[in-house]
């Protein structure tokens, strides 16, 4: 029997989700809402988190939980959307999994939550963090309080840095707004080319979180590509690849200037690596949104 096929993924309609489950075919999907069309893999549907009963007959032992909202603007603009949307969802969840048996369970939260102005880079998992930065940063970091406390619950937080891939939906994230623009007929900006940031595609993102599943870490764990691209490197190909000019805006921007995840505890967990260069991902993306269109 394969080792994922006793998984259960919550959040099959959002971003990551689709693409872990079209890799990985044997990973059931539960949740409210049915995955793409493109997703072939076993669907249970249930209303709210308030009753999963509907899995009590489910033969299951590990967890993916990617029920949450990654828009920084609108949580922090909001005084309950972080707490709505990020924490008391996965509440809801782990109440009803501490009952169950599980191996793992798997849930995402933020690179975001280390403190800028104590930075050392690469980030490792024992930099300081500041979880009272913003509304958003708060939410994730109160997600990783809730897996805490649910200790009877062997569970992995996985500190995201930007991620990027195909999607139909209207995300926040910059190369998906960059990809979406140039496949439309609408002018593209961009604020600003000079920050630095890791970015991982989402497959290696995928690939990583099916071999986390099978070790026995529990705990926080960075997942990056370990490296730092630029803003404009990743302008320059999209404008290559689309065949489109993007405006730079020269606006300020928050946050470090350069950011790199030190990915050598996920590494010597489980030999991951990222396959994926920055320009064979966002290559990938492109081709992909462009058939969705």
């Amino acid at each position: 029997m394969n080792s994922l096929s006793k998984t259960i993924l919550f959040g099959g309609s959002g971003f990551l989700g689709p693409i872990i489950l079209e890799r990985y075919p044997e990973i059931v999907s539960v949740g409210r809402t049915q995955p793409p069309p493109e997703v072939k893999n076993k669907h249970i549907h249930f209303e709210s988190l308030d009753d999963l009963s509907v899995l009590d007959e489910l033969d299951f032992d590990k967890v993916i939980f990617l029920i949450g909202n990654s828009n920084h603007h609108q949580i922090n603009q909001s005084g309950m959307m972080g707490l709505d949307y990020n924490v008391i969802p996965i509440k809801k969840a782990l109440h009803y999994l501490k009952r169950r048996k599980l191996k793992k369970f798997i849930a995402f939260t933020t690179i975001l939550l280390y403190d800028v102005d104590k930075l050392k880079l690469p980030a490792d998992e024992s930099q300081p963090i500041n979880p009272y930065l913003n509304d958003y940063v708060f939410s994730k970091y109160l997600q990783e309080e809730v897996m805490k406390f649910y200790k009877e619950v062997p569970s992995i937080a996985v500190r995201l840095s930007n991620i990027y891939g195909p999607t139909r939906l209207v995300r926040p994230d910059l190369v998906p707004t960059l990809m979406q623009g140039v496949l439309s007929s609408r002018e593209t900006e961009v604020w600003s080319i000079k920050p630095e940031r890791d970015l991982i595609y989402a497959k290696d993102a995928a690939d990583a979180v099916a071999v986390l599943l099978e070790t026995d870490y529990t705990g926080h764990v960075n997942l990056g590509a370990g490296e730092s691209r630029s803003i404009g490197e990743v302008v320059e190909i999209i404008e290559k690849l689309s065949g489109k000019k993007i405006k730079v805006l020269d606006v300020p921007v928050t946050g470090p200037m350069k950011f790199v995840t030190d990915i050598s505890l996920i590494t010597k967990l489980t030999g991951w690596k990222p396959k994926y260069s920055l320009e064979g991902g966002l290559k990938e993306t492109y081709q992909i949104m462009k058939m969705l269109k």
